[in-house]
């Protein structure tokens, strides 16, 4: 199971929100890159970025951040957040992702999807699955939509879609842990990848992910506080996946 630590970019700053609040954030860098840069010293061969204020308002705000960050970085990078239209698809490919990461869109106007399928294969697209209550949420988790998590992996594995992102909304950024029961249902309701966020607080819940077929944790909060250290995850994720 991969280990990607997560990077939220609000105002050009590497944030941490609670629960997807946008009023209760937390300042963890003003240096996107050299988060970025630590993140694959300590061993990340991928990398999580969010663009949150692209996310709530619907086209790229935080590029000149992700394009630095690409720039520099090593690891694999999926980016997403505002990502509404194929031309901001394509600028974040060429600009050095390997992976665009859509949600809103992908309820709203899935044809992109196809389209992005269509032009760069089903591995450069993840779909973000961003759940309250079972329920997904769209607009940087703002506006309720009608849609249920399992209608919308179903619509979309149709469409050609082979990778998700699961994110229970209600522990994101809580380190409570991760909501096991509804990440056992996902991968049971499909034979894509799964990657799972929210929650996780300590080595112990990757070690647990890992047990419900995820392929891979992303992580936030419990790296950036320091509640244990990437190596140190990455050594026990990988040990237990060996015995």
């Amino acid at each position: 199971m991969e280990v990607i630590p997560a990077i939220d970019l609000k105002g050009g700053r590497c944030v941490r929100l609670y629960q997807g609040d946008y009023d209760r954030e937390q300042v963890f860098s003003d240096d996107p890159v050299a988060t970025a840069l630590e993140w694959e010293r300590q061993g990340a061969r991928r990398l999580h970025i969010v663009d949150l204020e692209g996310a709530r308002d619907g086209r790229p705000v935080n590029l000149p951040a992700v394009e630095a960050i690409a720039a520099r970085a090593t690891a694999t990078l999926q980016v997403g957040g505002g990502v509404r239209d194929l031309a901001t698809a394509q600028h974040l490919l060429a600009a050095g992702a390997q992976r665009v990461v859509l949600g809103t869109a992908a309820v709203e106007t899935p044809a992109l999807v196809e389209a992005i399928i269509d032009g760069w294969g089903a591995d450069a697209v993840v779909v973000s699955v961003d759940a309250r209550d079972g329920m997904v949420a769209l607009r940087g988790w703002r506006t309720a939509s009608q849609v249920t998590a399992r209608d919308l992996l179903a619509s979309m594995v149709e469409r050609g879609v082979r990778r998700f992102v699961y994110t229970d909304i209600a522990r994101d950024g809580t380190m409570t842990s991760p909501n096991y029961a509804a990440l056992e249902e996902v991968v049971a309701a499909t034979q894509s990848a799964v990657l799972a966020a929210g929650g996780i607080a300590s080595v112990e819940h990757l070690v647990r992910l890992a047990q419900t077929g995820v392929e891979g944790a992303i992580v936030g909060q419990a790296l950036y506080v320091g509640a244990f250290s990437l190596a140190a995850a990455l050594g026990r994720v990988g040990q237990a996946a060996s015995s």
